[in-house]
C-alpha cells in the first residue's frame, strides 16, 4: 500500500461521464476530464512554524482537485495521483 508523507494525499480520479444527459455516447477524447476524486490515503500532516498542520480530508472523502495538479503513478495496475493538501479545492458532500 502507498502511504503519503507530510501533507500529501493519495487520490483516485472518478470516471468521467460516458453519455450526455440526452443519451449521446461520447468518444474517449470528447469526454470531459473529471476533477472529482476519491481520497484513498492521507499523510500525517506537517509541522509549520512549530504547529502541527491538521489534514482537512480523510480516507473515503470525495474531493475536487486542480486539473493539472499532483504526480501520477500506477501501482498494481491502478492509476493514482499524489497531491498536496493545498491542491485540493473543495470537498464534495
Amino acid at each position: 500500500m502507498i502511504k503519503p508523507l507530510g501533507s500529501r494525499v493519495l487520490i483516485k480520479m472518478k470516471e468521467g461521464e460516458e453519455t450526455t444527459k440526452s443519451g449521446i455516447i461520447l468518444a474517449g477524447a470528447a469526454q470531459e476530464k473529471p476533477q472529482i476524486a476519491e481520497v484513498i490515503e492521507v499523510g500525517p500532516g506537517e509541522i509549520v512554524d512549530g504547529k502541527k498542520e491538521e489534514m482537512k480530508v480523510k480516507k473515503g472523502d470525495n474531493i475536487i482537485v486542480s486539473e493539472y495538479s499532483g504526480t501520477k503513478i500506477k501501482y498494481e495496475g491502478v492509476d493514482y495521483i499524489i497531491v498536496r493538501q493545498d491542491d485540493i479545492l473543495a470537498k464534495v458532500e
